[in-house]
């Protein structure tokens, strides 16, 4: 099957299912691996017990591993508005319930503030967005090496979004957001989260179904336009999951 077609706002796309375009950052346990808000480095364990060792590569019959990772701080991450809520249903798997998607890419520079910060801005945002808004939106930062996959983030001050993007985007009904930054507030912002709160209109209309992702990467040869959005999670009654967002070209 090379050619699928999906319709939305009245007119159908067609787009390949053979030809995905993986915007994850691969969650791994070598050195080089990307970290933000001092989470400890992804490790992989070999299970070890009594005469069992899996590790085939250690004469093992299999390949048995325990892996200790943090959803926020290591790669690629999906959350819900749990993420600043007490309440415990709030996970990603009770809120996140469909998985195909309507998506705008859209790549803008961060602009710098007199206090040395980097936001991007509303007025970036909306440039791209002046046609038909989308269920999710994904947004590439300039510049894009590929020491983003490596980069570590913590105790830098690294860019975030303007928290009127948040506002923006809820009030017009864009379910999904999704960054190649650490998080969509400021690293240290004495715990206001605010584009959290306003994306997600907590807590006194709460987007309940709405998710943001962060940390992921799209590589310099995917274009700017429109995508069908898969959004790939591990099924976790926690705030976030590790995930895997995929993009296919809509024509």
């Amino acid at each position: 099957m090379t050619s699928a077609s999906i319709t939305y706002n009245n007119r159908t796309y067609t787009f390949n299912p053979l030809e995905p375009l993986d915007i994850s950052m691969p969650l791994h346990d070598q050195p080089l691996q990307p970290e933000c808000f001092w989470a400890e480095p992804a490790e992989f364990e070999t299970i070890r017990v009594g005469d069992f060792v899996g590790s085939v590569a250690e004469g093992g019959s299999t390949n048995y591993k325990r892996i200790h990772v943090t959803p926020h701080g290591n790669g690629t991450h999906t959350e819900c508005y749990g993420h600043i809520a007490a309440d415990p249903n709030a996970t990603i798997h009770n809120c996140l319930k469909r998985f195909l998607f309507v998506a705008q890419l859209i790549t803008v520079q961060p602009q710098g503030l007199e206090n040395g910060d980097e936001i991007v801005v509303l007025e970036d945002v909306q440039r791209h967005l002046t046609g038909m808004v989308p269920e999710a939106v994904v947004i590439r930062t300039l510049p894009n090496p590929d020491h983003k996959l490596t980069r570590h983030y913590s105790g830098t001050n690294p860019p975030y979004l303007d928290h009127r993007i948040g506002a923006f985007l809820a009030d017009h009904d864009v379910e999904h957001l999704l960054l190649d930054l650490p998080s969509v507030d400021r690293e240290s912002d004495e715990g206001k989260l605010l584009c959290h709160h306003a994306f997600w209109q907590y807590p006194y209309n709460t987007r309940y179904g709405s998710t943001i992702t962060e940390l992921l990467f799209v590589p310099n040869h995917i274009s700017d336009g429109l995508y069908l959005l898969n959004i790939q999670i591990t099924s976790l009654q926690l705030d976030a999951s590790p995930s895997k967002p995929v993009l296919y070209r809509l024509h």
